[in-house]
């Protein structure tokens, strides 16, 4: 775990036009001061991430809104309220702050305050805010532990704040303001039922022809470099014959509850509630990634409300 002295270096080097790598109750981020165009340009080129794809921007207290959107809605408040700190990404449209090189040049910006003590902490020391994807290598496996962050840049990110393992494990839900009704681009750990509750309305799913684009929205994403497949449980042992048929020797990340006695390769059992399994889903991934194997099988979860946000990841994980 980091120390005050860690912060304090880390909000120089921000300041100072450089990168770090910070924890999040979601993943860990690939962080630059979202003011500074060049540092925000060294996020783009170190991740090998495409420049029209926006960035999120994290903010310290609600109050910086209004630095970074316009013609903020009135609901806002109340979802600030109830969601921040907190795994919730909202898309506004942009304000003075948000440039192009954050924006991706759209006219939209996402934002919202992240509920890690060290990283909201670093924020209050930085006094800005922070444009801060996911800390890897764009489209592979989102980071959920300093350990991953190293592994992907090694010595090209000057510092990390070590904040331990990111408790939540996926990235925030995105909700979309910037139309005329709201809209879930991303989901997340905040689902539709507690948006609900606030927005007094259920937010339509998914983009639309005119939705912004935002972050992990592409159909390739959070991917190891193992070829990967999703397939049902009851399909697992003849799957796992067929590649050892076909001379390839398979891995498999399958599910507490779905979990045979001999799988037949090396593999990972996962929680059978959708929280621990988000927990350790990229953790797993990224284990079973470098063992090198043919294939990956990937035993699909429940399909049910609550899983909504793992079956993204594993879409696109698998596309």
């Amino acid at each position: 775990m980091s120390h005050p002295l860690d912060i304090a270096r880390a909000a120089e080097l921000l300041q100072q036009g450089e990168l770090v790598g910070i924890p999040t109750e979601t993943v860990y981020g690939l962080a630059a001061d979202a003011t500074l165009p060049a540092a925000v340009a060294r996020v783009f080129a170190l991740k090998g991430r495409p420049a029209d794809h926006p960035l999120i921007v994290h903010l310290g207290h609600p109050g910086q809104i209004s630095d970074w959107a316009r013609d903020v809605p009135a609901i806002v408040t109340d979802l600030a309220e109830a969601f921040w700190p907190g795994p919730l990404t909202l898309i506004l449209k942009r304000g003075r702050l948000a440039s192009d090189w954050v924006t991706g040049g759209a006219d939209t910006v996402g934002l919202r305050i992240p509920r890690h003590p060290l990283t909201l902490a670093l924020l209050e020391r930085h006094g800005g805010a922070l444009a801060a994807p996911s800390a890897n290598r764009y489209g592979r496996i989102s980071p959920t532990t300093s350990a991953h962050v190293r592994a992907e840049f090694g010595r090209e990110l000057p510092h990390i704040l070590d904040g331990g393992p990111c408790p939540i494990g996926i990235e925030s839900t995105i909700l979309d303001l910037s139309g005329e009704r709201p809209r879930i681009l991303r989901p997340g750990a905040v689902d539709v039922s507690a948006l609900a509750r606030v927005l007094g309305e259920a937010p339509e799913l998914g983009a639309a022809e005119h939705s912004p684009r935002v972050s992990g929205s592409h159909p390739s994403h959070y991917a190891p470099r193992t070829p990967a497949e999703r397939i049902d449980a009851d399909r697992f042992a003849a799957r796992i014959a067929e590649l050892r048929a076909a001379g390839q020797d398979p891995a498999a990340l399958c599910f507490s509850s779905a979990w045979p006695q001999d799988p037949g390769c090396p593999a990972i059992a996962l929680p059978a509630s959708p929280e621990a399994y988000a927990h350790g889903l990229y953790a797993a991934l990224r284990t079973l990634d470098a063992l090198e194997a043919d294939r990956l099988l990937i035993v699909s979860p429940p399909d049910s409300p609550e899983w909504a946000a793992i079956h993204d990841r594993l879409q696109r994980a698998t596309a």
